[in-house]
């Protein structure tokens, strides 16, 4: 047997498990989103639940019966998900330009710290992180701080505005290997992507124009995250039915991940 092809076979033995690992990352990324969206549905009906973003979330996890053992799966399994980022920003399997190529590897630095923050918040360890607002008034007292802080604020509403385009269009059922897919399963798929990623979008959009309002009036307190986002939707005319509508699409946005774990094209190189 040749070098090469010694190489080659050791290289097919590898992938498999790191297919594994990065779809058991997509899958923690939905419980994420799902049980965030949980708990804004709770609040819009009036049943308990909050407001809460990823971190609060992860909270308000560890205080749940067996909600220790959750934080760390969630934790390891977002720890896949980010190295399966990586390996899209680094080997580019799918041929994508490179502000995609970017984009992933920014997603990988902000699964990483919420990978982080949960394997911390497991470990009794607290949350470890900083809010948004500290961080803008980090960045406001910075020079060129406001043109930073607005330049992320813009590409978040368009990352955004990406998310409601995809989500729209469907585009999104092309990353599946819908060939193994019953009808069944390619219909929940598309349904929970659809409306997941346009919710999904409309919360993004808030969430950049928050950081954009923050750069303009130089008021860190301005910054919101997703729980910040979700309150701003409550307090908007018909806000609890809004509130509500937005919450179920973030559960369907968990759903849809957790489906793109079981059945998305993962290859290293040419699809197959």
């Amino acid at each position: 047997m040749t070098t090469r092809t010694q190489s080659q076979q050791t290289k097919e033995e590898i992938k498999p498990w790191i297919r594994r690992f990065g779809r058991f990352g997509y899958m923690a990324k939905g419980t994420v989103y799902g049980l965030v969206g949980i708990l804004a549905f709770m609040a819009a009906i009036g049943v308990g639940g909050k407001t809460t973003g990823t971190s609060g979330m992860l909270r308000t996890l560890a205080g749940v019966k067996f909600g220790e053992i959750l934080l760390w799966l969630v934790g390891i399994g977002l720890i896949g998900y980010v190295i399966w980022g990586f390996i899209k920003a680094i080997k580019n399997p799918q041929n994508k330009g490179a502000i995609s190529r970017i984009g992933y590897a920014v997603s990988g630095v902000i699964y990483g710290a919420l990978a982080f923050k949960a394997l911390k918040i497991a470990m009794h360890a607290g949350s470890g992180s900083k809010s948004e607002e500290s961080l803008s008034a980090q960045l406001l007292s910075q020079p060129f701080g406001q043109w930073i802080l607005g330049a992320i604020g813009i590409i978040i509403i368009g990352y955004g505005l990406y998310e409601l385009f995809t989500g729209w269009s469907e585009r999104f059922m092309k990353q599946f290997k819908t060939g193994q897919m019953d009808p069944h399963e390619q219909k929940i798929a598309c349904k929970s992507g659809k409306m997941g990623l346009m919710s999904r979008g409309v919360v993004l959009g808030l969430i950049g124009f928050f950081f954009v309002q923050t750069a303009v009036n130089s008021n860190p307190d301005q910054a919101k995250g997703l729980d910040g986002a979700l309150s701003e939707l409550a307090q908007t005319p018909y806000g609890q039915w809004v509130l509500g509508v937005v919450a179920l699409g973030l559960i369907l946005y968990g759903v849809y991940q957790i489906i793109r774990g079981r059945h998305e094209h993962m290859s290293f190189g040419k699809i197959k």
